[in-house]
């Protein structure tokens, strides 16, 4: 950041009284900015005994699959950005939310959030931001072709947990990721 967006005047970066951390202040109105990570809502939508995938038609990853997930927007709960982003990646309708995976990146400033959900129908499509969108059943998930290591480790552990049909919240640490990932992170 090299302007404060208040009112246009250079910012430099300086701890403010009262705080701990290196802060974007401007130099005349003396406005703080602070930047903060950015959350990623998403669903894994399930129709019986397959997933909805999409494969991603967008940097980063472009060609890789995904679950239907994107970057939460402001006056919107969690929840409702995941259903939406599930909406404009799969043109799919989802209820039944329920947070299933919670990962923290701290090295890129992003918080994952997906929720377990149930399609509504099999009325979905390729949106804007997908090259296809298909279900899959377990032995046919890509898993080579996963484009982030949040997106696999959701996916490892509906799959472990569906026998049981118990589905615990996971919290996993950056260290769980990376040791189940050959994608970096």
């Amino acid at each position: 950041m090299k302007f404060c967006s208040q009112c246009g005047s250079p910012v430099s970066q300086s701890i403010p009284k009262g705080d701990n951390r290196l802060r974007h202040v401007c130099n005349q109105c003396a406005t703080i900015h602070y930047e903060n990570p950015r959350i990623v809502a998403g669903c894994l939508p399930v129709w019986r005994d397959q997933v909805l995938l999409c494969r991603r038609a967008i940097e980063p990853r472009r060609g890789y699959w995904t679950l239907p997930a994107g970057f939460m927007e402001n006056g919107e709960t969690v929840e409702q950005a995941a259903a939406r982003e599930t909406h404009e990646e799969a043109c799919a309708r989802v209820q039944a939310l329920s947070l299933y995976t919670l990962f923290d990146l701290p090295h890129i400033n992003q918080v994952y959030m997906i929720f377990r959900a149930e399609l509504v129908d099999l009325d979905f499509a390729a949106g804007e931001e997908s090259l296809e969108v298909r279900l899959f059943e377990e032995h046919e998930i890509p898993w080579r072709e996963l484009a982030f290591p949040t997106i696999g480790r959701t996916l490892e552990c509906y799959f472990a947990d569906r026998p049981h049909q118990h589905y615990p919240v996971r919290n996993e640490p950056l260290a769980a990721l990376r040791a189940h990932s050959n994608i970096p992170l």
